[in-house]
């Protein structure tokens, strides 16, 4: 066997350690140690923001929408509910996307026309009250969160509904508004399945 044939073999033997090595420190070590870390430090974040009911059954995750309507597709009234969704039939994670639609399109321009009729109807206010998030979806389709403007016009339809006071309602609202990130950053929002599972509370 000449020189360059066995500085070949001890090259080849060199990196294949070295890939046995890094694939074990990398590939399982890292992983398992950031997955400690995140199960320590961050575990609702790390097992996906889930949301429980009084029962301990998952209902969804803090992160992801979802709609809250009954077999029919028709909106749940005891409910508050969400902004339009373009993902799929409607909050599907493997399908997050917008419409892609301009201003100015007609498909548009109807859907939100027709979409804001009845959320007026639904929620006994004026086509002037309902605010733009009612009636648009957003960029991904999978937004949990709505404006205060649009849960403010829904605590009237709630509170009849499920025959508790309107203030109630109201104060339950307050408390599960979020103010903008590092107070400055986004708007403020209402995560609308953290407030239904609150309603739902009240009654258990």
């Amino acid at each position: 066997m000449n020189t360059a044939t066995r500085s070949s073999g001890r090259t080849l033997w060199v990196a294949t350690r070295a890939l046995l090595m890094f694939t074990v420190v990398l590939g399982i070590g890292y992983t398992l140690l950031i997955t400690g870390i995140g199960q320590l430090a961050f575990p609702a974040q790390a097992n996906g923001s889930s949301l429980t009911n009084n029962e301990g059954d998952v209902v969804g995750s803090s992160l992801i929408g979802q709609s809250f309507t009954d077999s029919d597709g028709n909106p749940l009234p005891e409910y508050f509910q969400s902004r339009p969704s373009a993902a799929g039939d409607g909050y599907d994670g493997r399908s997050s996307s917008g419409t892609n639609w301009g201003p100015e399109n007609e498909d548009l321009i109807a859907a939100i026309t027709e979409r804001k009729a009845q959320v007026a109807e639904f929620n006994g206010v004026t086509e002037a009250d309902v605010p733009a998030d009612a009636v648009t979806a957003s960029s991904s389709g999978l937004d949990p969160h709505i404006s205060p403007a649009y849960a403010q016009i829904q605590i009237d339809r709630v509170a009849d509904v499920r025959g508790i006071p309107a203030e109630q309602v109201r104060e339950l609202v307050a408390a599960h508004t979020q103010g903008p990130d590092a107070g400055y950053l986004g708007e403020s929002r209402v995560n609308v399945l953290e407030l239904n599972l609150a309603l739902d509370e009240l009654e258990d």
